[in-house]
């Protein structure tokens, strides 16, 4: 799907064709949208479906009448029948008189812009509006850890309580996301390092200061990754030693009860023994089966009380 975009006193609407100033957005395009955008724009094609490969990193290519960008936004995807967070590359290709974004989906760092959230934005301002497409991913990166971290949390809250095996599956999948935010993140603080010695389209002062905020909030978002997967990997450590710990405390237990029900099988076993009568103790006494049976219970209650004196029970 392509759509053209343009605004005019900060006010966007669509465009049936391309002109000066106009925002080109390709969503999930075909081959031959394709190819119609790269030939309109003398624009090679490859670059066009790089964006379109999961696995293409971030990096910024500087062509003849043309720069291509390539960064990670964060997107959500059915992981184990649960959403869960990824990254896909978002490429972004600027020309002298149009800019050109390209994605697999209609990510909503882009929705703020076709739904006029954002303020101060120009398509004719190429670069600024380049900074700010990467200062809402920036953004959208930090609100996604926070979202993380708000399940770590629920999952920690229930250490010791409801502590099930899908919670280490869960935090496992936390840490995985948190692996890829990382990598995408620091992929994408090259690109802006690049971006701080472009020259081939004008900077105004409010362009610099704008790509300073998004080195900040990018930086953040990479230490916030960090300190979460720090955390997370605490926590998950901290859910193995309990289910582990609950694991030894019921073989423990287990023991016990075998502990005690060994001593009636015992004596059980010596009395059923085929030897003479007048060698087993109480074998001709009135009431010798009660008595036996009293003395066994007896042996077994000492044991229990040993037990639980050595913390065993």
């Amino acid at each position: 799907m392509v759509k053209y975009y343009r605004t005019d006193d900060q006010v966007i609407h669509e465009q049936e064709k391309v002109d000066d100033g106009v925002w080109v957005q390709m969503i999930q395009p075909t081959l031959a949208e394709s190819q119609e955008v790269a030939d309109m724009l003398n624009v090679d094609i490859e670059d066009i479906q790089a964006a379109l490969d999961e696995e293409e990193s971030s990096r910024i290519e500087l062509q003849d009448g043309y720069t291509l960008i390539l960064v990670d936004i964060p997107t959500t995807e059915i992981r184990h029948e649960k959403q869960s967070y990824t990254t896909i590359p978002l490429g972004i290709i600027l020309t002298k008189d149009v800019i050109v974004t390209i994605c697999t989906e209609d990510t909503p760092v882009l929705q703020n812009f076709t739904r006029g959230r954002v303020k101060e934005f120009s398509t004719k301002k190429k670069l600024r509006f380049v900074y700010q497409i990467l200062y809402r991913t920036a953004s959208m990166y930090q609100s996604n850890l926070r979202t993380i971290d708000k399940k770590r949390t629920e999952i920690e809250e229930r250490v010791g309580k409801n502590t099930e095996d899908v919670d280490l599956i869960d935090l496992h999948e936390l840490e995985s996301t948190l692996v890829y935010f990382a990598t995408s993140l620091r992929a994408n603080g090259v690109v802006l390092d690049r971006l701080t010695r472009y020259k081939r389209l004008e900077q105004y002062p409010e362009d610099k200061e704008l790509l300073g905020d998004v080195i900040v909030e990018n930086r953040q978002a990479i230490e916030m990754t960090s300190i979460y997967r720090d955390i997370i990997n605490g926590t998950r450590e901290l859910l193995s030693s309990v289910i582990d710990n609950r694991l030894n405390n019921v073989m423990k237990y287990l023991t016990s009860i075998t502990i005690v029900m060994a001593i009636p099988t015992v004596i059980s076993g010596i009395y059923g023994m085929n030897v003479n009568e007048k060698w087993m103790p109480f074998a001709n006494v009135p009431h010798g089966f009660l008595i036996i049976c009293v003395l066994t219970f007896l042996i077994c209650l000492i044991t229990l009380w040993i037990l639980k004196r050595k913390k065993m029970l």
